[in-house]
């Protein structure tokens, strides 16, 4: 079962490898990674999406706290957070199949963002189910290359993970 995982963290050298390396010590599969700046200078988000089918996710989240950078965890519930994935999609296309290609980009409410003769590359955002299906839809006419990010979550409403955070860190 997948959980995904909001880290406030301050933005230090080799934090990223020291959480990646905990979840690899335990066994746990990290199926997506984002980091980025936050709205407080120092501190950055990391997004994780991790595959704990067997596993006690709670034994985890105590190792994660104990590492010093990390201020602070957030499991975020499906129903209580929205979430995004980031794709682009280099697929090939011909004069029979562009404007097909194009519809379907169009009804997904992606865009195009670079044409040659023989591909199209189509950036698409959005809940994992919508990025997954406009992939089902592209898959016959060859996908030629994938680039995807982690996947972005954020906590619903007007509570911050950042809340209760001494903002002169």
């Amino acid at each position: 079962m997948s959980h995904v995982l909001s880290l406030l963290v301050e933005d230090k050298p080799g934090l990223l490898t020291r959480v990646a390396g905990l979840f690899a010590r335990r066994g746990f599969n990290i199926e997506s990674l984002a980091v980025g700046k936050t709205e407080i200078p120092g501190l950055s988000r990391i997004t994780v999406v991790v595959d704990v089918e067997d596993l006690p996710l709670e034994q985890v989240t105590k190792q994660l706290n104990k590492l010093v950078n990390v201020l602070k965890i957030v499991e975020l519930e499906p129903d209580q957070s929205v979430a995004r994935e980031h794709m682009l999609i280099k697929v090939r296309v011909d004069n029979s199949t562009r404007s097909q290609i194009l519809e379907a980009t169009n009804l997904f409410r992606a865009r195009v963002v670079d044409v040659v003769t023989d591909a199209l590359v189509i950036e698409v955002t959005g809940d994992t189910a919508k990025v997954r299906a406009l992939l089902k839809v592209l898959e016959p006419y060859g996908i030629k290359e994938i680039a995807q990010s982690g996947l972005l979550a954020i906590g619903r409403g007007s509570k911050s993970i950042s809340d209760r955070i001494n903002k002169n860190n």
